[in-house]
């Protein structure tokens, strides 16, 4: 059987680029995909506890994984290299479409893959060091890093309404559905709170 397998980090990204991806490459090749395995999950999870680690558990000799990229499979070259390994093992041949390899058994595929997963980690490390740089920079330049603090406008809401809030407050009425009246966050309404000492 063909399996396709989908991943995101967050809810805001959608499954939809890497099925079309996968589609197009299979019936290019008129392959069929058998089923698919869509999950949200930060690629740090180790890959054994995911619905992927589940499913090769599963899986037997000639099945045949299909991802979009190995950084699908693991955010790092030891859990790539651990999957490639667990599914060579078993027989489980994989095809990364946009890395363009046959990730099977043989030794080159192996060569290939992990050359590929190291030039993967050594970019992240990098784009991680120059935000790391660049941030610092910011700092050292005397720039507000973080959230903006709330704007005067919310704070003059506040001050007009001070009154009605204490009453609110004192009548045990949230923070969040005070807030909600007001239409503003209620982090931001517990800051001035905090700071006016109404809280």
């Amino acid at each position: 059987m063909i399996y396709a397998y989908i991943r995101v980090s967050t809810e805001l990204q959608n499954y939809e680029s890497q099925r079309y991806e996968i589609q197009r490459w299979s019936h290019s090749r008129g392959m069929e995909i058998g089923q698919w395995i869509e999950e949200t999950v930060s690629g740090a999870v180790i890959w054994e506890k995911r619905q992927l680690g589940k499913k090769i558990k599963k899986m037997r000799k000639g099945d045949t994984l299909v991802c979009t990229e190995l950084s699908r499979l693991g955010r790092n070259m030891m859990m790539v290299m651990s999957i490639l390994n667990t599914c060579s093992q078993k027989g489980i041949a994989i095809y990364s479409i946009k890395d363009g390899f046959e990730l099977s058994d043989s030794l080159n595929s192996k060569i290939i893959a992990f050359a590929f997963s190291l030039a993967a980690e050594i970019e992240r490390n990098l784009i991680s060091q120059r935000t790391r740089e660049a941030l610092a920079a910011k700092k050292a330049a005397g720039v507000r890093l973080g959230r903006p603090k709330g704007s005067s406008a919310k704070k003059d809401t506040f001050i007009e309404k001070k009154a009605e809030i204490r009453e609110k407050r004192d009548s045990g009425i949230s923070i969040s559905t005070i807030a909600k009246d007001l239409k503003v966050h209620p982090n931001t309404l517990a800051r001035y709170l905090k700071d006016s000492e109404l809280e």
